[in-house]
């Protein structure tokens, strides 16, 4: 593996960065990221008990009064904008949003009801539309800023498992991604699209997806953990990048895919569900943030 460098604690000095889902996994992981190389941030989630968890673990975190988190129900379109608008007066200017909000119900299409359907694509694509519009004229005003939105690979290869709805919305995500890049390509606005595959040790494999809902070809693949790939986003935001695919292999996997669908989803099926823990942490995980407090493992 290879050496990387710590980023320095003042690198998003005087940046204003916005995160949406804060309160738990790579949301939370992103703001205790942000915070320590230099930024200051604005987390929101609509889990009173998730914010309560990250304001603990923020403590003894040493630029914990450079985080400042509100409940927020992105799915409202008012909410977001007065969010967004009251960091904006705060600190007199939004340099990143991060779209990463996301409700999770992992059933096939006909155990979930029609209202979970809705509101996972409200909390994904409508939260995503609200935040850009929000922010957007801000950056273009001040002369630059950054969107990262928080895609999947489960909204670019369609396999038996995951929620349909779910990856409905991560396949919006980056359709609207994609153009918005076109648009803003001859701009100072950055926009990266963000594609993690599992990430282990998260409240997303302890609370709402059993592991066997993975396909067994996925305990032979390396796992995400929530401090690793934040610490690759944050690093986008030195150095900007259009797409980030981890782990790295997902580019193949897409490839393959594209090439050969039905291949791929006989693969996927072979062996039959996955056996290992998701819920656990990534064996060996550090984080390249000394200052950084490590997430609890099952929240």
């Amino acid at each position: 593996m290879p050496i990387r460098i710590p980023i320095p604690g003042t690198a998003l000095a005087g940046r204003t960065c916005l995160v949406t889902g804060a309160g738990s996994g790579l949301g939370r992981a992103l703001a205790f990221a942000l915070a320590g190389a230099g930024a200051q941030v604005w987390g929101c989630d609509s889990s009173t008990a998730n914010l309560a968890t990250t304001r603990r673990q923020l403590a003894p975190h040493p630029r914990r009064d450079a985080v400042t988190l509100d409940q927020v129900d992105v799915t409202d379109r008012a909410a977001v904008e007065e969010w967004i608008g009251r960091a904006h007066t705060t600190t007199a200017r939004v340099d990143v949003l991060f779209n990463n909000a996301a409700f999770i119900r992992w059933q096939d299409v006909a155990d979930m009801g029609v209202e979970d359907a809705e509101r996972t694509m409200r909390t994904a694509y409508d939260a995503m539309v609200y935040g850009i519009k929000a922010v957007l004229p801000v950056m273009r005003h001040q002369g630059g800023g950054h969107i990262i939105t928080v895609g999947s690979s489960a909204g670019r290869v369609y396999v038996q498992g995951p929620s349909a709805a779910y990856a409905a919305s991560k396949a919006a995500l980056e359709a609207y991604t994609r153009i918005l890049q076109l648009e803003l390509a001859a701009t100072p606005v950055h926009v990266t699209l963000v594609r993690p595959g599992v990430i282990a040790g998260t409240q997303f494999f302890s609370q709402h997806v059993p592991s066997t809902r993975l396909p067994r070809l996925a305990d032979f693949l390396p796992a995400g953990s929530p401090d690793q790939i934040a610490d690759t986003i944050t690093r986008a935001l030195v150095r900007p990048r259009t797409t980030i695919d981890t782990p790295r292999y997902l580019p193949l996997f897409y490839a393959a895919y594209a090439l050969a669908p039905k291949a791929v989803q006989r693969l996927a099926a072979l062996g039959g569900p996955a056996r290992r823990d998701y819920a656990a942490p990534v064996p060996n995980d550090t984080s390249d943030h000394p200052d950084r407090p490590q997430p609890a493992q099952r929240t």
